[in-house]
């Protein structure tokens, strides 16, 4: 059994058996937060997921017993495949890169276009309005985590609770955490052979995991802020953030997506809480003073209100935000600029 290097918040290992290769995912020990780690819910949407138009491994086991390794566990096919945690690809060619992003778009519209009812995963999340319950859901974790009274995270929290949009009917699978490093692709190709990752998976509005990965590549380059901020993505063979959502739209059959600055701003909030995974690399108060800066500082210059390529981002009163520039996205029709 050999413990994969990747830090993950859910412990994975490589066994190899007599039987097979396979892959054991098991939820860490010690307390944790109530419905963190839930490597049950992995096992039943990986399954319920077979022989779909997503890729996943097939499932093999899954243990809730405690006394058996200290903790529930889960036992999975191992892929064989290439697994990337840098969006630029530097070591792949221009074709296959953009093969890559491609492939890319396909399966994240295939997990929003899963029939829930026919995979059995109508109860896998809870009805009402998804944009409603993750705000609920992470000013809780906030206040849960803080430390000390950042008020630019209070008029964040402030914002969202008073821009909520209505519910639009949209009610698809979520992935939760949809991001090049949780894909493995096919080692001569651009096929994307497995989604991995799946513990944020839940019932809720698509355009979470699409807003998600936008956000992503708005970091910069590199092991931290993995992203594409400043890269030259025609050179590299990467789509902009307009092209991967025009492609979104076609394949889910939609003419559009507004509200998407609302979206910046709710996927700025679990930013300013310790997840999981920060907590390894750097743990403790520090952790939590960064993120939350980091979500209130994007929310004062305007990030998450309304964007436009290219222009300058200015506050209500007209000043303009200094060396900042808004995103280039399907909002920019709808929305000014304007913070």
């Amino acid at each position: 059994m050999k413990k994969f290097e990747r830090g993950q918040s859910n412990p994975t290992y490589r066994l190899l058996a007599g039987s097979g290769d396979y892959v054991l995912r098991r939820k860490p020990p010690g307390a944790l937060l109530k419905s963190a780690h839930a490597v049950d819910r992995e096992f039943r949407v990986q399954k319920a997921l077979a022989g779909s138009d997503v890729p996943v491994a097939g499932m093999h086991v899954l243990c809730e017993d405690e006394t058996v390794i200290g903790s529930a566990f889960y036992v999975m096919e191992r892929i064989a495949g290439r697994n990337f945690d840098d969006p630029r690809l530097p070591d792949i060619d221009p074709a296959t890169r953009a093969g890559i992003y491609a492939e890319m778009n396909r399966v994240l519209a295939a997990i929003h276009l899963i029939d829930l009812k026919a995979r059995g995963l109508s109860d896998f999340g809870p009805a009402g309005n998804y944009y409603r319950r993750q705000i609920d859901r992470w000013s809780k974790q906030y206040r849960a985590s803080e430390t000390e009274v950042i008020p630019a995270m209070d008029e964040l929290i402030a914002w969202l609770d008073a821009n909520v949009p209505e519910d639009d009917g949209r009610r698809t699978l979520v992935h939760g955490d949809y991001r090049i490093d949780n894909l493995l692709f096919a080692e001569d190709g651009a096929r994307c052979v497995a989604v991995l990752d799946w513990e944020l998976s839940t019932l809720g509005h698509p355009f979470a995991d699409l807003a998600a990965l936008i956000m992503q590549w708005q970091r910069p380059p590199g092991p931290e802020g993995r992203g594409l901020a400043g890269v030259d993505r025609k050179a590299f063979g990467i789509p902009d953030d307009q092209a991967f959502i025009d492609s979104y739209c076609e394949r889910t059959g939609i003419g559009g997506i507004s509200d998407f600055g609302f979206l910046s701003g709710l996927l700025l909030l679990p930013h300013g809480r310790n997840p999981a995974r920060r907590q390894e690399a750097r743990p403790g108060r520090q952790c939590f003073k960064s993120g939350a800066r980091t979500a209130a500082r994007r929310h004062r210059a305007g990030l998450c209100r309304g964007w436009s390529r290219g222009r300058p981002v200015l506050r209500a009163d007209g000043s303009r935000v200094k060396g900042v520039r808004a995103l280039a996205g399907p909002w920019a029709k709808r929305r000014s600029g304007r913070a």
